[in-house]
């Protein structure tokens, strides 16, 4: 198999409690090559930094990490999430927005990639479902990626508790859509299966005829998708949950919707054994690999409760686990 041990460097939303040094050291200890730099973790650097939060320290961030990077022979593959972008209602926040944009056109090219993550939107107030205008914000990002040299390109992910689009099958719709050669999609097995399988509400953890809806998607990828547009995948798992994650629960947060709670406290990496993974991550790699023939950039991401903990052995033992599910996956698909 062409692929490379590539792994996100793992952070929890916007909190993060070890610095992109020692994440990217314990990666490639373990045998990583590819890294996805998450904004966080140029952040937390920037505020490190006199003059704390600012472009220009963010621009300073992604120098030290790319010559960190060098240093373990570590290639930095994406830069994500550029979020809460498409479908916003006030055309003032999404000015700012392409001028965020425009700074991360200068980020990516100092990190060394020439690849943007999009997750879709999933603010519950400020944005709309209308399609023309998700695309049209959309295709003005795919163009001013089109303006670079070298080009940039966007991965548009549909996540699981996206507010208009939480399907591969809706991202897929906004990627034909826009129609532009540097947008494509980000396919993720925990966002495509815990939207179609699971319900971290349900005391099963499964949505209804589970198995059955997800075959059906599974099927409807291999035939409907085109390969080409498939910019990268990311693996990942979840935990069974042993209550509901209702009102109550310790990973319930007001206003936040179940799936979200799930992924920001219990992910898994993918194959994990004794950790209590329910997701069928193999179904969906089986489709996207063999049935689909994906032979593009294959990452591990994971978010955790486990990753807030202030413990230096944090990041060896998540790159360590990372590997070992890297492994498992690769002996499965080839």
């Amino acid at each position: 198999m062409p692929f490379q041990p590539a792994i996100a460097s793992p952070s929890l939303g916007h909190a993060s409690v070890h610095p992109i040094q020692v994440k990217l050291e314990q990666a490639a200890a373990h045998g990583f090559k590819l890294i996805e730099i998450v904004e966080e973790d140029l952040n937390m650097y920037s505020r490190s930094l006199e003059g704390g939060l600012t472009d220009s320290n963010k621009i300073r961030a992604a120098e030290f990490v790319r010559g960190f990077a060098d240093t373990k022979g570590l290639q930095v593959a994406v830069l994500q999430p550029f979020w809460f972008y498409d479908g916003l209602l006030d055309r003032k926040e999404h000015e700012a927005m392409i001028a965020k944009l425009r700074l991360w056109m200068r980020l990516v090219k100092i990190l060394g990639t020439q690849l943007v993550q999009i997750p879709s939107n999933w603010l519950v107030e400020g944005t709309t479902g209308d399609m023309d205008i998700i695309v049209k914000d959309l295709v003005e990002m795919a163009d001013i990626g089109l303006e670079q040299d070298p080009v940039v390109s966007f991965a548009y992910e549909g996540v699981a508790w996206g507010t208009h689009i939480d399907t591969w099958q809706g991202s897929w719709e906004v990627v034909k859509r826009v129609n532009k050669p540097n947008f494509g999609l980000c396919l993720d097995t925990f966002h495509i299966a815990a939207r179609v399988w699971g319900d971290p509400t349900a005391s099963s953890g499964k949505n209804p005829n589970a198995d059955i809806q997800l075959n059906n998607s599974m099927k409807q990828l291999v035939e409907e998708v085109d390969v080409r547009k498939v910019f990268y995948v990311q693996v990942g798992d979840a935990e069974r949950l042993e209550q509901p994650l209702l009102p109550g629960h310790p990973f319930h947060v007001e206003g936040q919707l179940p799936r979200m709670s799930w992924s920001r406290n219990a992910r898994l990496f993918a194959f994990e054994e004794g950790r209590g993974g329910c997701l069928p991550v193999a179904l969906v790699i089986d489709a996207i690999i063999n049935k689909l023939n994906f032979r593009g950039l294959l990452t591990l991401e994971v978010f955790s409760r486990e990753l807030l903990e202030n413990d230096a052995s944090v990041p060896n033992n998540f790159a360590a686990r990372g590997m070992k599910s890297w492994k498992s996956m690769i002996e499965m698909i080839d």
